[in-house]
Formats: C-alpha cells, sequence, structure tokens
C-alpha cells in the first residue's frame, strides 16, 4: 500500500479503495434527546427508553437489546430509529462523555442528555464503530471543567475518514457485533461463577445459630466448633516503617494502605528489609494480609517474595499452622468482625480481630474447602483474564481497521 494513502492497517480480503473524508455534518442529522428521566421508568411499561446513565453503565458501541420501559409518553417523546448512533452529552469526566453507541432497534424513547446522529448512506454501527476509535476528536470539543458537556454543534464538525463501501462497513459492524457477542457469552460466564462462589459461601459455612453447613464433603459429619480468632494466635504485623526511610525508587517494595494489593509506589533498602524480617515479625508464604484501615477487610495472600507492609494498617493473624489459611481465607469473604457493626469507624483494631467469633471443622475438613474454593477462584480470574483479552483484542483492532 503506498504510505499517504488513507487506508486501514487491517482490511477485509476485496477492499482497496481509499477512505473518504467527511465532515459528520455533511452525512447526518443531528436530534437531541427530550425530558425521559428515572422517574418515568415502570417495568410494565410497553415503550422501550434509552437514558443517558444508561449510556454509561449498560451499553457498549452496539445496542442490540434495551433494559428499560416506559408507560410515559407525551408530545415531546422522542424515538430513535434503528442506525441511530448516539453519545451522552455530559458528564464529569471527558472519557465519559467520548463514547458512541449505535442502536440496532426501532422505535426507542431517548431520554434528556443525549445526542442522536441519523446518519444518511452510512451504517450506524459503522460510524459508532469509528467514531470511538477516534475518541480524541470527541474529547477535543468536549467544554466545561467540573460538569463536561458536548453538544450537537461540536459533532457536526468532526472529520473521519469512512470506507465508500456501505458493504464494507456493514462487514465491519458485524465483525465487531461478533467480537462483542464473546466478550457477552465471557461476562455472562464469568456472573455465573461469581454468582456460584456466593452461593457456596452460604451453603459451606454454617448460618449463624447452625453448627454445621447445608452442603459438607462426603466423610465429615462432626459438628464444627465455635470459637474466637484469639483463640488460635495474636494479630501481627511488620515493624513500623518511617517515611524517611522509604525511597520511590527502590530494591523492596513497601506497600502502604493506598497500595495494598496494587503496584507500591515506595520501597526501602534491601538492608533495611532483612535486618526487620530477621528481628521483627513477618509473614509466612499463604499467610492472609488484611487491610485493617480505609477500605476494611482487603486480603492478600502473601506469596513469598521480598516486599514489606506498613505496620498496624496491613496485620495478619499469626495461627501457627492451627488454621488453613485459604479456609482462612474464605471465612474472611463473609467474616462480620466484632464491634464493627453499626460503627461509623473506619478502623479494624487488634480487638475487633481477635474477639471475632469463628465456627471451624477439623483442619481436614477446613483443607478440602479452602481447595474448593481456590479452584473455583482459579476460573473467576481465568474468566477475567479471557475478558480482558478478548477487550484488548477488540481495542487493538479499533484502532487498525479505522483510518
Amino acid at each position: 500500500m503506498e504510505q499517504n494513502k488513507k487506508v486501514p492497517s487491517i482490511r477485509f480480503k476485496g477492499f482497496e479503495d481509499e477512505c473518504v473524508f467527511k465532515v459528520l455534518d455533511s452525512i447526518a442529522y443531528f436530534y437531541k434527546g427530550k425530558e425521559h428521566s428515572w422517574k418515568d421508568i415502570d417495568e410494565k411499561g410497553i415503550y422501550k427508553v434509552i437514558l443517558y446513565g444508561n449510556l454509561y453503565t449498560n451499553y457498549g458501541m452496539i445496542i442490540s437489546d434495551v433494559i428499560l420501559k416506559t408507560n410515559y409518553i407525551s408530545e415531546k417523546t422522542f424515538f430513535g430509529k434503528k442506525n441511530d448512533v448516539l453519545i451522552p452529552s455530559s458528564d464529569t469526566t471527558p472519557i465519559g462523555i467520548a463514547r458512541a453507541s449505535s442502536l440496532e432497534i426501532d422505535n426507542v424513547i431517548l431520554g434528556g442528555d443525549i445526542n442522536i446522529i441519523r446518519p444518511i448512506g452510512i451504517d450506524g454501527n459503522y460510524l459508532s464503530l469509528n467514531l470511538n476509535s477516534n475518541k480524541n476528536k470527541l474529547i477535543s470539543l468536549i467544554k466545561g471543567s467540573t460538569v463536561r458537556h458536548i453538544d450537537n454543534s461540536d459533532l457536526k464538525k468532526i472529520d473521519l475518514y469512512i470506507s465508500d463501501s456501505i458493504i464494507e462497513q456493514t462487514k465491519i459492524g458485524n465483525f465487531f457485533k461478533t467480537i462483542d457477542d464473546q466478550i457477552n457469552a465471557q461476562e455472562q460466564k464469568h456472573q455465573k461463577l461469581v454468582n456460584l462462589k456466593k452461593a457456596m459461601l452460604e451453603k459451606m459455612f454454617p448460618k449463624e445459630g447452625a453448627d454445621v453447613p447445608e452442603i459438607r464433603f462426603k466423610g465429615f459429619t462432626e459438628k464444627w466448633k465455635e470459637k474466637k480468632l484469639g483463640d488460635f494466635g495474636n494479630v501481627a504485623m511488620n515493624k513500623r516503617i518511617f517515611k524517611s526511610e522509604t525511597s520511590i525508587i527502590g530494591e523492596i517494595p513497601f506497600y502502604k494502605i493506598g497500595t495494598f494489593g496494587s503496584i507500591p509506589d515506595s520501597y526501602i533498602t534491601r538492608e533495611k528489609f532483612l535486618e526487620y524480617k530477621s528481628k521483627y515479625h513477618y509473614p509466612q508464604k499463604g499467610d492472609v494480609l488484611i487491610s485493617a484501615s480505609g477500605s476494611i477487610g482487603r486480603l492478600v495472600v502473601y506469596q513469598g517474595k521480598e516486599e514489606y507492609f506498613q505496620d498496624s494498617n496491613i496485620v495478619w493473624l499469626n495461627h501457627g499452622g492451627k488454621l488453613n489459611n485459604k479456609f482462612l481465607k474464605q471465612f474472611y469473604l463473609i467474616v462480620k468482625w466484632n464491634g464493627l457493626e453499626g460503627s461509623t469507624i473506619k478502623r479494624l483494631y487488634n480487638s475487633n480481630i481477635l474477639s471475632t467469633n469463628i465456627s471451624v471443622p477439623r483442619v481436614e475438613e477446613q483443607q478440602k474447602i479452602g481447595e474448593y474454593f481456590e479452584k473455583l477462584d482459579n476460573l473467576i480470574e481465568q474468566s477475567q483474564e479471557q475478558i480482558k483479552k478478548i477487550k484488548n483484542i477488540k481495542q487493538a483492532l479499533l484502532q487498525k481497521m479505522f483510518v
């Protein structure tokens, strides 16, 4: 291909013509959604409706089904048509507004704060995808500081390179619909796994007042024993590290409450790490670390790497092997910390942890339960990774199949 030729990097076989430079005002009509809001929603309604907030939370680049309904219409009601392209007209962030969704359904009520582009001789799915691949052009037109806005008068100025073949446009739209179907199928699979785990946590741990769970592995019949976490050990934490002992570049990651379970932004020297690790409390591989402030109860299983954790804000139960850590991790997901219910205190103190009730079976049964949920967690993680992988492929193709 010639270097200056306006063609996408990846293209379906049989299409070689250059894409044509177009300004949106020359290839579309523009409208604005009207009046409808959440107060008009009725699950028994007969009219399908899209509110501008749905464009952020429920819909992607192509809308094949509509989830909300209403019975309310008036002379101001605006009905969208199949092939319309919808863009929200306000949000608190530029990235929020910089999105387009094509409509594959006729006669859908479109609420206020929705910009509507009605293409002339252009496939709506193709136009939506083209706009999403050129988000920078949308972002450059956004106005406002606290609440951002983009109007039809702005959208009319956008210029794009458009395939002159409606056949190619349709093929591209259908191709990305197939990718979206794969994402949706994987997301449904993922949600089923999440729901399964939630259900099994409820059934494989005894309900309040019960001494056995509803579901149990074969061979285990003994009653579970009601204990307190303090019966198994004490709360441990790393030795305090002062800010003056950290740097933004270094050898050993230092996790604070804000970076716990994420990417570290502070480091300590290896010398300090080895000294404190040998003299003071340090987690064993498999110990379940807990966030004790901020978002209380976030969990990270220590994997044995060389890393250090902020004292008092990140703690663990030092139980000396009296509990199975895989079992303990799952218990922490359903735990009711003593003294915290109804409290406005955003901190988990050692006394809260040690006085919290835990119902436990024999260690052998703990191990079985822990291993079961570990396998389920792995399936959930793999499913999430698959979704991420497909979305990354989609994003890469968006950049390569449009100019």
